[in-house]
């Protein structure tokens, strides 16, 4: 068990300093040089759970996608904006969804690789997973009914794409809550049932407040959550 948990811990702070680094420097100027000296770990550590940087890269965008469960809501509409409020929130707060939406728009810095295989990644994903929400809605009745649910994801995702990166421009993500509240009193009504609307809560400190709702364990569990692609290195410490 002492060598499953260091090897946990290892893989945990390998990613989080690649996350940092990837953040800092884009997919295309990081180096596993910087990323060793800001993870304190050995070559060879390094080498054991991650064979390269692209899949470094991939643990990344993995570890952010995994937001872990969230109090059941009475409508899908509803766990759509908290899943819209959660996302805005991390960004501001968790250094691999920062790094991952980072691999996502790297292509677009100075300098950076056109062959980036990440470009749009995180956004696809989030797409998807809006497509899902959408879809259930439709089958409960809570949209409008010339809603197309993918359709209606990809511009969700990249409106929210455009959003997050005017407010990471103008002030480093600060309002990027207060952001995604308006972009989305805005849409909304364009896809749901009106009499659903009065219903919705989407207050800036939305996440916040879900966030507070999760019970202990819960929290514990996600603290995990990224080294599970990791179990097999119990074989070994790192």
């Amino acid at each position: 068990m002492a060598r499953q948990a260091r090897a946990i811990q290892t893989r945990k702070t390998i990613l989080l300093a690649a996350a940092a680094v990837f953040d800092e420097r884009g997919y295309s100027a990081a180096t596993i040089t910087e990323i060793l000296a800001r993870a304190g770990v050995t070559k060879g550590g390094l080498y054991f759970h991650f064979a390269s940087k692209e899949e470094l890269a991939l643990g990344v965008i993995a570890a952010q996608l995994e937001v872990g469960p969230l109090p059941p809501q009475r409508t899908k509409m509803q766990e759509l904006i908290d899943q819209g409020l959660l996302f805005a929130h991390q960004l501001r707060h968790d250094p691999l969804t920062r790094a991952s939406v980072g691999l996502a728009m790297d292509q677009w810095g100075e300098g950076a690789e056109r062959s980036n295989p990440f470009h749009g990644t995180p956004f696809q994903s989030w797409a998807n997973r809006l497509t899902q929400l959408l879809v259930e809605a439709r089958e409960r009745g809570e949209l409008l009914p010339h809603v197309d649910p993918a359709e209606t994801a990809d511009l969700l995702a990249g409106a929210f794409t455009g959003v997050q990166w005017m407010s990471q421009i103008l002030c480093e993500r600060a309002d990027l809550s207060e952001r995604v509240t308006v972009l989305l009193r805005h849409l909304l009504p364009s896809i749901t049932l009106p009499q659903l609307m009065p219903t919705l809560d989407l207050a800036p400190d939305r996440a916040e407040r879900l966030l507070a709702q999760r019970p202990v364990e819960v929290e514990e569990v996600m603290e995990e959550g990224m080294d599970d692609e990791g179990d097999d290195d119990a074989r070994i410490s790192a």
